[in-house]
């Protein structure tokens, strides 16, 4: 098994780097390379998340599930800055007139923490499970799914490229870059320092999150996030209890600090009446001010045809109950958080009907999870902006 189970802290299986290169000798070139983002972006960044905390205006958090090295080109780069672009100007429809901060999943979300260790295939045997292009390959081989040293390089190239390409695009919004933090190997040696009386910062994107499977407040991936200074978000799934958003406000934001911190619910749309609450209490009683927003894609996950599926009207369900909830309970409901991609895929269904259609599957081409599609991904953000304006 090429997968093993890091510290206890950690819910999810971290590479096992030892068959595939020298980790050390990668960290070591990684700490010797450039920053792949500068801090004053970064700042502004935190900045205008603060607005949005304090003053209005809204946030658009959304992209690829994973991002693929083959895949990285300036036209489909351009591609997805106007589909951001697009779905942006629906919630400046809202009228605030502090407008939509456009973070993208992009530039660096070549990682993908998985609940297990390995997959079945075809002949009924187990190869380690894919993990994104920074870990191992995609086809369900022992040899690709090995995790490579080397491919965090191939990350560090990948993502400068598409940092240029966002540089060249002509966009009215500044696209600001996030991924998840999830390997330690990657983003500790890309620590900079931020020119702030002993701060550092993450160079390797403007946000960084935490996910759900590695939220533990005592756990190595929120240490990695408390010791920088970028914004940082943290995703609450359906395990997620008040206890927990106390403590990760004291680990992550001790000065409670408008725009430092971001907490996205991801609970599904069952949960959100009876999770949300607690959690929203929580973080009130806290003293903080943290950012909410709504990721009504992970909770609503299930599988068809032999695919993983996310079906389009329980997405806009969740959507429209987080804000409903949310403002009932005197919080402002701040943004969407979504999997979204330009391409004409078929990887989220319309309508929970009885008699599903079958998968196309030249249309269903994510690495892990499914995305919706350019006309999806119009009907989630307009059901959020019309009970945002309600």
């Amino acid at each position: 098994m090429l997968l093993s189970r890091s510290v206890a802290a950690s819910a999810v299986p971290m590479p096992d780097w030892s068959a595939g290169g020298d980790l050390a000798a990668v960290v070591a070139e990684l700490g010797r390379r450039p920053a792949l983002v500068s801090f004053e972006p970064t700042r502004a960044l935190r900045e205008r998340l603060a607005e949005v905390a304090t003053a209005g205006g809204f946030v658009l958090h959304a992209g690829d599930c994973a991002e693929m090295f083959a895949e990285v080109s300036p036209g489909l780069v351009a591609r997805k800055v106007a589909q951001l672009t697009e779905l942006a100007a629906i919630l400046a429809d809202v009228r605030d007139p502090l407008g939509t901060v456009v973070v993208g999943r992009i530039a660096g979300q070549f990682a993908k923490p998985r609940s297990y260790p390995t997959e079945a295939v075809a002949d009924g045997s187990h190869v380690p499970i894919y993990m994104g292009d920074a870990v191992n390959g995609l086809a369900a081989t022992p040899l690709a799914r090995t995790p490579q040293a080397g491919r965090l390089l191939l990350a560090y190239d990948k993502s400068a490229e598409v940092l240029g390409h966002l540089a060249a695009a002509r966009t009215p919004h500044p696209v600001f870059t996030s991924h998840e933090a999830l390997l330690h190997p990657y983003e500790e040696p890309l620590v900079r320092p931020a020119g702030i009386a002993g701060a550092v910062y993450a160079s390797s994107a403007h946000l960084l999150w935490v996910g759900d499977r590695t939220r533990q407040a005592d756990g190595p991936h929120v240490a990695l996030a408390a010791r920088v200074a970028n914004p940082v978000a943290v995703k609450l799934g359906p395990s997620a209890r008040p206890e927990d958003v106390a403590a990760l406000v004291e680990a992550l934001d001790p000065g409670r600090e408008p725009g430092r911190l971001t907490f996205v619910a991801r609970l599904g749309i069952g949960r959100v009446a009876e999770s949300l609450p607690g959690l929203l209490t929580a973080a009130r009683d806290s003293g903080a001010r943290p950012l909410w927003l709504c990721d009504p894609m992970h909770g609503n996950t299930g599988r068809h045809d032999g695919y993983k599926i996310r079906v389009v009207d329980h997405v806009i369900a969740e959507a429209r109950s987080f804000v409903r909830v949310a403002r009932y309970h005197g919080v402002r409901p701040a943004g969407l958080h979504l999997e979204i991609t330009p391409d004409d895929v078929v990887e989220c269904l319309d309508h929970a009907e009885r008699s599903l259609p079958s998968i196309d599957p030249t249309r269903y081409r994510t690495g892990c999870d499914p995305r919706l599609n350019p006309e999806q991904a119009r009907r989630v953000v307009t059901a959020f902006a019309e009970e945002l304006a309600r």
